[in-house]
């Protein structure tokens, strides 16, 4: 069979997901104001003030020995309250063998305010339950599912003028794999799934552009891209959903409890 999918996901934002600890350690020239090795600081969804850092600088003007340069880093979009990440995308899932399903889902890239995000993923989900003589009367479907998912977005302060410059923006590229285990009942209309998975990733945050900041008395310090940090992501999650089907028309809704919780709705059409 093929089914093709309208879903529409809203992806809460925890308060652990709006910052990350900056490292001074592993760069050479980057170093906190305050000596300090380590401190949280803003993701895109983020609100932290204050946090300056210092860049270690070189002269420009003959005689003058090097001097430090100095900004403050920008908060994200929890400055505005933005604690959600909505988006909406076109899932294809086509069935070559019996109890295998082969799915697709892409979200182009897309603008909002001064905040891009796109996806794109595919896997491969298997009912253990069709290998049995009698799967079409046994009352759940038992299936397991491979899935990747490579999700990319940023967020451009630069109209904030918290440092001149251009181009000023965070961007994260985030890629996972999720491995899942998924109950669902086969009732002619009414059905309810749920399920039990591990996601395993990384998540790349960068900060992005060029930063003018005044290094010294008389000169000027040019700082393009300050910093990148890489984190590993890993956690149990569980959904739990209904589905109506009402011949070819199909309608789902779920909740998934994890690191990034969200509530989706899906519209489905398939033979």
């Amino acid at each position: 069979g093929f089914e093709i999918s309208i879903v529409a996901n809203a992806a809460f934002v925890g308060d652990d997901n709006k910052s990350f600890v900056l490292d001074t350690s592993q760069y050479e020239n980057l170093q906190f104001r305050d000596g300090s090795l380590q401190k949280e600081v803003a993701t895109a969804f983020g609100d932290i003030e204050g946090i300056v850092v210092v860049v270690e600088g070189e002269s420009s003007v003959p005689l003058i020995p090097p001097q430090d340069a100095e900004f403050e880093l920008p908060t994200g979009l929890g400055e505005s309250n933005i604690n959600f990440v909505p988006t909406a995308f076109l899932q294809a899932s086509f069935a070559p063998l019996k109890g295998t399903e082969i799915k697709a889902r892409f979200f182009p890239k897309i603008n909002t305010s001064d905040a891009k995000v796109g996806f794109y993923g595919f896997g491969l989900q298997h009912e253990f339950t069709s290998w049995l003589p009698a799967d079409k009367v046994f009352p759940v479907a038992i299936s397991g599912l491979i899935a990747y998912t490579h999700l990319d977005g940023s967020y451009d302060f630069t109209d904030t003028n918290i440092v001149d410059g251009e181009n000023q923006r965070f961007e994260n590229n985030t890629n996972t794999l999720l491995f899942q285990v998924i109950g669902a009942t086969k009732m002619p209309v009414f059905n309810f799934y749920g399920g039990i998975g591990y996601l395993s990733g990384t998540s790349t945050t960068d900060l992005l552009g060029t930063y003018r900041v005044q290094s010294g008395v008389i000169s000027e310090e040019e700082i393009t891209d300050p910093f990148s940090v890489e984190s590993k992501i890993s956690g149990v999650r569980g959904t739990l959903g209904a589905k109506l089907t009402l011949g070819f028309f199909r309608m789902n809704l779920d909740y998934t409890l994890a690191e990034y919780s969200g509530l989706s709705f899906g519209l489905n059409f398939g033979l």
